[in-house]
């Protein structure tokens, strides 16, 4: 196929980190992005150019545009760190070069060259070969998502109790986590801020579904991890809600933090808990997994290709809005609970 010169895209305004961080909501597009068209870039060696099919939208991707990921923006650049597309280039390394003309699931976290573009640039080992049997919508959000699934709940497996904590637990992130715990009988007690998402997540597998929002939530977290007596504790929120529960947990907990979606302070309400408790505090973040993991990679992938093919994962979508359409539409869509946004250029 030709390659243009030039592509559409959604640019990064700001460069660095930001010096006055501002939540995890996303309130509207310009401050962080404007649209414009860039030239096309030329993969490196080890990198491949990806004709966009979808690009997914997470909250790594919000905190990043607002420059309060852990990695630096690049003004001028286009945004977005996963989604699916076709190969129509490569550098010169073997690997690259085999993946011209497939169908790929790509991360561009080491290009700087984002998703939510009509072409992205990245390195051919952060590229994943889709079987025919995984949707679009699937493929471009196979990586953050199903990866980190995988990798948590291996954590929550190693630790051997079969109870374990969630924040977010009406995320997609999450949802998965609690079908894999289901299939292997595991408890997950999970905390959401809306009723409605009760019951839906007891449907799928959650052993307690507690509404942070709810006049009696600490009382009723002190009663269920006293019956319960989780050890681990995956949180995407910190803030009061993971303080209240981190201090509620017993002997030996580990709270494993891998997002900030609430920008309050995080008070550890008793630090002699750390002393006297051997409770642990860590942070997970994907990016190192796989480079620590790397026997786990192929196996992961492999893994959340099969859930996706045979059904047993879904990705819920709340829209697919049209790269033209992105700078208006965005923040609203996002708003919306329970599914996935996505960009198509």
């Amino acid at each position: 196929m030709t390659i243009p010169s030039e592509m559409k895209a959604l640019l990064l305004v700001g460069d660095g980190y930001t010096k006055t961080p501002s939540g995890s909501a996303l309130e509207a597009m310009k401050p962080y992005l404007e649209p414009g068209r860039i030239a096309v870039p030329t993969p490196g060696p080890s990198q491949v150019l990806i004709k966009v099919s979808l690009a997914s939208i997470n909250p790594s991707d919000v905190a990043f545009i607002k420059g309060q990921y852990g990695q630096p923006r690049v003004k001028g650049r286009p945004a977005g760190f996963e989604g699916v597309g076709t190969v129509v280039a490569a550098g010169d390394e073997p690997y690259a070069k085999s993946l011209v003309g497939k169908r790929i699931a790509f991360a561009t976290g080491l290009s700087n060259w984002g998703s939510w573009a009509e072409y992205a640039v990245a390195e051919a080992a952060a590229c994943i070969p889709l079987l025919d049997t995984v949707r679009d919508e699937d493929g471009a959000a196979m990586i953050v998502n199903p990866i980190t699934a995988i990798a948590m709940f291996d954590i929550v497996k190693q630790e051997g109790e079969k109870a374990f904590v969630m924040t977010a637990g009406a995320s997609q992130l999450c949802k998965l986590i609690i079908g894999l715990a289901k299939e292997e009988g595991f408890r997950p007690i999970v905390t959401v801020r809306r009723d409605e998402q009760i019951v839906l997540l007891k449907e799928i597998g959650a052993a307690h579904v507690l509404n942070e929002k709810a006049a009696d939530f600490e009382a009723a977290l002190r009663e269920v991890m006293k019956a319960e007596q989780p050890r681990i504790f995956l949180d995407a929120v910190t803030g009061p809600l993971a303080s209240a529960i981190f201090n509620a947990m017993p002997k030996r907990a580990r709270w494993i933090i891998y997002g900030r979606l609430d920008p309050d302070a995080t008070i550890i309400r008793e630090p002699g808990q750390l002393i006297f408790q051997h409770k642990h505090i860590e942070g997970f973040w994907l990016s190192e997994w796989m480079r620590q993991f790397k026997d786990r990679r192929g196996p992961a992938i492999q893994e959340a290709q099969k859930r996706f093919s045979d059904g047993r994962w879904s990705t819920d979508v709340t829209d697919i809005v049209p790269l033209a359409e992105a700078m208006a539409r965005v923040p609203a869509e996002l708003a919306k609970p329970n599914g996935k946004v996505f960009i198509r250029p």
